[in-house]
């Protein structure tokens, strides 16, 4: 097992601790492939690369056991994992994202609350304007998706005031903060949010979860972040409540993305767009090389891994 490669997009020589035996592979997506394929043992997948370089060596990896993501969602790997064979180990970044993606879930909201991007216009044009804005405090807020990125932005919005923050995942459960509701009680529990955040893996439950119908409960005037996957809400259905001037949307990914620079998402009124930052800060690499280390040295020991999200060809973990 020590004999065999490891594919990392980090060189090697800038993480400090990696286990000593394994042969490690520098590729971080580039044409050519540091070594043979069939001979990686554990894949790090390369990271914030276009759709399809991280799955491209895949069908090659005859002998890989591990396939490690430093992004918080696999959607993106998942459709190369049918070419491997069964019990190779799919993990994901949990703990690598969530302070980044927090910071950001959190400028979202106060910047389009606010008005931020109307004081950078002004600026721009050397105009004056004031007047009177939504504040965050003494809002309700809807966490859609309470996984440790949806827990990290509620602790990041304590001390904001708030009225009441109701949390959403895949089932009900009890956490020090209060309940988490399941995705069933969604429609009662839109009506009352002042601001939507969407922080839920891209699975086939999720993909455009926010729809017309989701639209249609919000309230007026409520503010819609999206810091997840851009699928998890359906564009058309958006653009409409948009265009309205119903609803409001800051967004960090989008469906297309990269968004095209003619589509119209961009000129909808009341829509703020971030390209896809969430992640990637100075908070992102030395956590993305504890995990790596932390994830090794378990492989290397016959130990338990970390963040796993599915075994090929069992049930998920």
């Amino acid at each position: 097992m020590t004999a065999a490669d490891v594919w990392l997009p980090i060189p090697p020589d800038e993480i400090e601790g990696l286990p000593e035996g394994p042969r490690y592979r520098f590729w971080d997506g580039a044409e050519e492939f540091p070594a043979d394929p069939a001979d990686c043992a554990f894949y790090v997948v390369p990271y914030m690369r276009p759709a399809g370089i991280g799955v491209r060596p895949l069908p090659l990896m005859r002998s890989v056991r591990v396939v490690q993501t430093l992004s918080a969602g696999t959607d993106h790997v998942e459709p190369g994992l049918k070419h491997l064979p069964p019990g190779v180990s799919l993990c994901n970044a949990r703990g690598v994202h969530e302070a980044s993606t927090a910071e950001l879930t959190l400028a979202l909201i106060l910047a389009s609350l606010r008005g931020i991007p109307d004081f950078v216009r002004a600026q721009d044009k050397g105009e004056w304007r004031g007047g009177f804005r939504p504040a965050l405090a003494d809002k309700n807020v809807l966490i859609v998706g309470y996984g440790s990125i949806g827990a990290a932005i509620e602790d990041r919005l304590a001390p904001f005031e708030l009225a009441r923050v109701a949390r959403v995942a895949r089932s009900a459960r009890t956490t020090e903060r209060g309940p988490v509701h399941p995705l069933t009680d969604l429609p009662a529990l839109l009506p009352e949010a002042d601001v939507v955040v969407l922080s839920t893996p891209l699975t086939e439950t999720t993909r455009h979860l926010v729809d017309a119908g989701f639209l249609a409960r919000m309230k007026d005037g409520a503010l819609l972040v999206n810091v997840a996957r851009g699928g998890v809400v359906d564009t058309k259905a958006l653009l409409t409540e948009l265009e309205s001037g119903r609803v409001t949307a800051a967004l960090d990914v989008t469906d297309p993305e990269p968004l095209p620079s003619d589509h119209p998402l961009w000129r909808a009124p009341g829509v703020l767009i971030s390209p896809h930052v969430g992640g990637p800060t100075s908070a992102f690499r030395p956590r993305a090389e504890r995990l790596l280390v932390n994830q090794l040295r378990r492989y290397l020991n016959h130990e338990e891994l970390g963040n796993v999200i599915l075994v090929t060809g069992a049930e998920a973990s």
